[in-house]
Parts: C-alpha cells; sequence; structure tokens
C-alpha cells in the first residue's frame, strides 16, 4: 500500500479509525467511511459508557466493519444484522478480525426482527436507517428492543435543509435518484423521533464539512476499489459531491434514548 494512502486517509478527527487498515476499509466499503461516521456517532451515543459485555444491535451493519469496530473499541456484544450481505460471509471477516466471540452476524429484514423485548443496551444503524427508518410507525417498533433508558443513534446521508416541491436542486439533478428523497435534514429527524414518542432525542446535528470527507473517500474508492461496481459508485458520488460543494448533501447524526 502506498504511504500516500496512508497520509491521504488518516483523519484528524477519527483516530480510532486510523488504526484500521485502509485495503480493508476499502474493500469493505458499501458507501461513506463508515468507521468515521461510527466514530462520530460514539461519543453522542455513549458508546465508551456501556458495560463491558453489554448488548449492542448494529442494525444495517454490510460487511461488518462497524461490527468488528463496536467489539474491539468498545468491548461490547454485537448482533451484526443485515439483509443484504449473507452470515456467512460475515462469519469469515468476524472470524479473521478476531472477534467471532463477540459478534454474531444473523440475515434480518428491518421490519422483522426476531429479538424479544428489552435484549439491547444499544441499537446502532450507521448508513442504513434512511432506507427503512422514515416510516412514521417504525421508530416505537424497533425500540421496543432497548432496555429502558437504552438510546438508538444513527448516522445516515442527509440534506442541510429539506427540499420544498418534488423536484431536486437544479445542480443535482443529473444525479438524483428517486432513493435520495430518503435523505433529510437534522431538524426533520429531529421532529420524526420526537413525534414518534418513542424516544427523547438526544442529538440531531449536522456533520460539518462531512461532504469533504464523503468526497474525499468516494474519490479514493473509485481509484482503488477492486470491485468495478463499487469504484464506479463512488465515481458517480465523486462527481455530485463536486458540483454540490457541500450545498445540500452530507450527515446527520440523531441519537436518542428510550422512553
Amino acid at each position: 500500500m502506498p504511504d500516500d494512502l496512508t497520509h491521504r486517509l488518516t483523519h484528524p478527527h477519527y483516530p480510532r479509525s486510523n488504526t484500521y487498515d485502509i485495503r480493508w476499509t476499502i474493500e469493505n466499503q458499501m458507501g461513506p467511511h463508515a468507521l468515521w461516521q461510527l466514530e462520530w456517532l460514539a461519543p453522542a451515543l455513549g458508546l465508551d459508557t456501556l458495560p463491558p459485555g453489554a448488548r449492542v444491535l448494529d442494525l444495517g451493519c454490510g460487511r461488518a466493519m462497524t461490527s468488528v469496530f463496536l467489539a474491539r473499541e468498545y468491548g461490547v456484544q454485537v448482533t451484526a444484522a443485515d439483509l443484504w450481505i449473507k452470515p456467512d460471509d460475515n462469519a469469515v471477516r468476524l472470524a479473521e478480525a478476531g472477534v467471532a466471540d463477540r459478534v454474531l452476524p444473523v440475515s434480518v429484514e428491518a421490519h422483522d426482527l426476531p429479538f424479544g423485548e428489552g435484549t439491547f443496551d444499544a441499537i446502532v444503524s450507521v448508513d442504513a436507517y434512511q432506507y427503512f427508518g422514515t416510516d412514521d410507525l417504525y421508530l416505537p417498533t424497533l425500540t421496543r428492543l432497548l432496555k429502558p433508558g437504552g438510546r438508538i443513534g444513527v448516522v445516515v446521508p442527509a440534506l442541510r435543509e429539506e427540499i420544498d416541491g418534488t423536484e431536486p436542486p437544479e445542480p443535482l439533478k443529473p444525479f438524483w435518484e428517486p432513493a435520495f428523497w430518503c435523505f433529510h435534514s437534522p431538524a426533520w429527524w429531529r421532529r420524526h423521533w420526537t413525534r414518534s414518542g418513542a424516544v427523547e432525542v438526544e442529538a440531531a446535528d449536522w456533520l460539518t464539512d462531512g461532504w469533504r470527507d464523503w468526497l474525499l473517500w468516494s474519490e479514493v474508492c473509485a481509484e482503488e476499489s477492486a470491485s468495478e461496481f463499487m469504484a464506479g459508485m463512488a465515481r458517480e458520488s465523486a462527481k455530485m459531491l463536486h458540483v454540490d460543494q457541500g450545498e445540500n448533501l452530507g450527515f446527520a447524526r440523531v441519537v436518542g434514548r428510550r422512553v
């Protein structure tokens, strides 16, 4: 691995993520840098305050990078839940990472979670919650899995402000896909979660210059990913972010405590 790539992706705000092998993160990425997002989420979610062995649901874990991070960095027991990536595939990665005894990979659909009420001390979702969590009825069904007082925290691609009407901003029209309408502002997420009555919202904020992180990561993955499909997606993201220049796109962090 060239030293300049290591230097390029060493982030001053994410010292824990900097210790992970860059090739590993590139090979297992499925979008924006999941470890950076999780490390931004961690203090607001209070991951450092969880007791050793606390149970955490990593919902929409993808290739389980975030699950590895949770187990290694915070000493918790993780249920690595995903619909698209098979548990057998994730089990290999977890064993190679040395956390097979602390992370259980499962195949689930987000609306059909086979866990009992009060199972988890915390729920985490990185770059996934937007696909199912905009449903007005979803959060109460999910947070029943938390112990009373337990927290849920998500990081999602977001809009700085809500878009009026039915058309995206003019510069983004060449890149806009219907699925992007699941991107919302931090204020929208705060209202959405507050209305549910399921949680007390403790954070709903915007990552300053998050678009720059997203752009940098997309450029690197476009150049370095061994998967042409993932490299192609990264190229399109980079083009879109270059055009937008942080006017509209970035990341939201939302944290709530079960009431």
